[in-house]
């Protein structure tokens, strides 16, 4: 694969990938695992809201404050065509929910009278108030500590008060059971981050593809790195974690890098370079990353979101609700492109970028066979419908909050035009589109790594052509040494 040397001998295709040993957590971060969660039960009486926490945490709220998590936007090294623009989910278009600047919070009910939507800001790690780029006090105990530090903390409650909207606790009115909840303070485990990284898009494991509920506490079979049992037992924060509330590591569809400079993969963090006991698949390493073999498929547990089209509205009589039109799979094997941590993508106010088929590319890597940096990654690639504007061919997000209620698209089009670009009845057509998305969660065992003629096989899952191969290089060079056996 790519420029790799491939040892030229029939046995080759019959190797089987290497078994790997679970890694070893990363220097002293077993130990921080193993430590005991702080109760804080003698730190307060009564939790009241973040300003209890600002007591003895301001510092590490206001490192907080500047983070992606928070800020939902960021530098962007990695993005190709940001021009220095900082970032993120708060001021681009996706093509899942579209949007949450447009779609931020508030209580929508459909005509039962029940309660269909709350907001996109259900995610963020804050109470309600949309971020800011300046620190002020109120930014500060905007901040929801709980969400991402302690254990069994929920919200789901959307509050009014002099019409404004905030998120409150499951428990905001019994004092305490959130007092006894907010005394359960520890480093984020699992179960904290799956909160919302698995529950984004809609539904269990819609949006991201590797990321499903079960890597809470999962079997060794489904993730040696995650499993507590015969794996690593590894959290989150142990390959993410960076310093000063900075995450390290970015999706290949994300706009900002939390820690610009630092890059996350497998070498370098636990494995080296030559993780294999055969050569001639530590040969592949330098141009194929590890999980084009070691996550076959994703989601194995919960079907993901494979195509959403906006245009096509799917109602829920049970619900009495309206969605797109959502196709949902399971045991998905990912395409394949090179990238060489770079992407590009579509921008709001930038005309719309195409790739040969036509449809728009919301989100895609950059990279390429005769790039010496790329390799070549597994990816989740989302299909979906959206809406172009007519002239300007700005992809326009949708106010789908209020298009859950009554399933008036054209109005959930328009209105967003509104409030994101001020253009307030815009023509537009629908169009497809396209987002890669990178698998790097739910490693097995690597007795179950793609094997050999998984790759190099007339029914291989990669497409060789796509990649900028005339054909299986494999087979190239096995028809070549047959040419030169027969002389």
């Amino acid at each position: 694969m790519g420029r790799v040397t491939l040892a030229i001998v029939v046995a080759f295709a019959l190797l089987s990938a290497a078994i790997i040993a679970a890694p070893a957590a990363p220097a002293g971060q077993a130990e921080q695992r193993k430590a005991p969660a702080s109760t804080h039960a003698d730190k307060f009486d009564h939790y009241e809201g973040t300003k209890t926490c600002l007591t003895c945490h301001r510092t590490e709220a206001q490192t907080f404050f500047h983070s992606q998590h928070y800020q939902w936007r960021g530098a962007t090294p990695k993005l190709a065509n940001a021009g220095g623009q900082r970032l993120g989910k708060i001021n681009t278009i996706n093509d899942f929910c579209t949007g949450p600047s447009v779609n931020w919070i508030g209580i929508v009910k459909n005509a039962r009278g029940d309660i269909v939507s709350k907001g996109c800001s259900r995610c963020h790690a804050g109470a309600g108030v949309r971020p800011s780029e300046r620190m002020t006090e109120q930014q500060l105990e905007n901040i929801d500590c709980l969400l991402c530090h302690a254990s069994g903390y929920q919200r789901d409650i959307v509050a009014v008060a002099d019409g404004s909207f905030s998120w409150k606790p499951i428990l905001w009115k019994n004092q305490e059971g959130l007092d006894s909840v907010a005394k359960r303070i520890s480093r984020p485990t699992r179960t904290m981050c799956l909160r919302c990284h698995s529950a984004s898009g809609g539904g269990p494991n819609f949006k991201r593809g590797d990321i499903e509920y079960v890597l809470a506490d999962p079997p060794r079979d489904h993730d040696v790195h995650m499993a507590a049992e015969g794996g690593a037992n590894l959290q989150c924060v142990d390959c993410h974690g960076g310093t000063d509330h900075r995450v390290i590591g970015r999706g290949t569809d994300l706009p900002a890098t939390d820690s610009p400079g630092k890059t996350l993969s497998c070498e370098g963090t636990c494995h080296d370079a030559s993780p294999h006991k055969q050569p001639v698949l530590n040969q592949h390493t330098s141009r194929v990353y590890c999980t084009t073999c070691h996550v076959p498929a994703f989601a194995r547990e919960e079907p993901t979101d494979m195509v959403r089209d906006w245009s096509k509205p799917a109602y829920n009589a049970d619900a009495d609700k309206f969605t797109a039109t959502i196709t949902l799979q399971k045991d998905v094997i990912p395409v394949y492109a090179w990238f060489n941590g770079t992407s590009v993508a579509t921008l709001p106010k930038q005309s719309a970028r195409v790739d040969a088929s036509g449809r728009v590319v919301m989100m895609a890597p950059v990279g390429s066979r005769i790039d010496r940096s790329a390799r070549i990654y597994p990816f989740k690639l989302h299909r979906g419908r959206m809406p172009l504007m007519t002239g300007r061919r700005w992809i326009i997000p949708m106010l789908v909050e209020e298009f859950f209620a009554d399933g008036n698209v054209d109005a959930a089009v328009k209105n967003a035009s509104r409030e994101f670009y001020d253009v307030p009845d815009p023509k537009y057509a629908w169009t497809d589109t396209v987002r890669y998305m990178g698998i790097f969660h739910g490693v097995p065992p690597a007795r179950n790594a793609v094997s050999c003629l998984g790759c190099h096989s007339p029914d291989g899952r990669l497409d060789w052509k796509a990649l900028g191969y005339a054909g299986d290089p494999l087979s190239r060079r096995r028809a070549s040494a047959t040419s030169l056996n027969a002389r």
